[in-house]
């Protein structure tokens, strides 16, 4: 029997980006239910509410909303209970406690952005230092903050920027069969070096997806098992050489990667 989608509706006074990471979230508690992500930006009036709400009413729905202002969190409110929505709240109980124990009133300001200090551009100039140095180009080991080390196509990348930002330079060396690693791998401060890895037949569909999106049936072998099994053991060769731990991304997200991957390097430092 075909599963009915569960719709996620955005309602925000700005662009819904902070209720859509949370929906992004709350979809991966739920692998086996398909999910409608449906966007409502820029929702400024009580009509605009309606116009929202109207496209919910009588569906499988639960609507996550953003709204600053207090008379359009109890109108919403309000329309949700009329017409029998599940909703979440997620800007006005935490504005309302956060005032409550400052004393202070908040902004009010929708569409609000962090202001541009320190950790800001500390965040930028990261994010900046993993695309300089991806996938082994450049001489960034002995600055960066976190190494990853791993083969093709386990998300080195990604957790390099994401690493960015969260503050964190992130260099990435990549393992490939025949290749030497560079020499300064063994130089540097080895507390800082993460080993990635995956397993074979999940890094077996990445791979058969990446050549599929390249349109090119050359490279093939890239994508067979045993390459990969071959790849997969030279990469453990390699870390156990280095002596770094190694995590295995098959089932975890970006997010949950580098956090681990910053837990590691963290107990590394202070074990030394």
């Amino acid at each position: 029997m075909t599963k009915t989608p569960v719709e996620l509706h955005v309602v925000s006074d700005a662009t819904g980006e902070t209720a859509a990471r949370l929906v992004q979230a709350l979809e991966a508690q739920f692998p086996d239910q398909e999910f409608v992500e449906i966007r409502h930006p820029r929702v400024e009036t009580e009509d605009d509410l309606h116009i929202a709400v109207s496209r919910m009413k009588g569906r499988p729905a639960v609507v996550v909303y953003t709204l600053v202002d207090p008379e359009m969190r109890s109108a919403m409110r309000a329309l949700c209970r009329r017409t029998r929505l599940h909703y979440c709240d997620l800007l006005g109980h935490p504005i309302d406690a956060v005032a409550r124990v400052s004393g202070r009133a908040a902004k009010m300001s929708p569409g609000s952005r962090p202001p541009l200090n320190s950790a800001y551009f500390k965040r930028m100039e990261a994010i900046e230092f993993a695309v300089r140095f991806d996938d082994g180009v450049g001489r960034g080991l002995q600055e960066a903050d976190v190494i990853l080390v791993g083969v093709s196509r386990t998300s080195k990348t990604p957790l390099s920027i994401y690493l960015g930002y969260l503050g964190q330079k992130a260099a990435n060396v990549p393992v490939v069969k025949g290749i030497a690693p560079p020499k300064e791998l063994f130089e540097i401060d080895q507390r800082k070096i993460v080993g990635v890895t995956i397993d074979p037949n999940r890094l077996m569909e990445i791979r058969r997806a990446r050549v599929r999106s390249m349109g090119a049936s050359r490279n093939r072998r890239y994508a067979e098992l045993l390459e990969i099994y071959e790849e997969l053991e030279e990469a453990s060769k390699l870390h156990r050489k280095l002596g770094c731990p190694v995590i295995d991304i098959s089932e975890l997200s970006i997010e949950e990667t580098a956090h681990r991957i910053l837990r590691v390097v963290e107990e590394r430092k202070n074990a030394a």
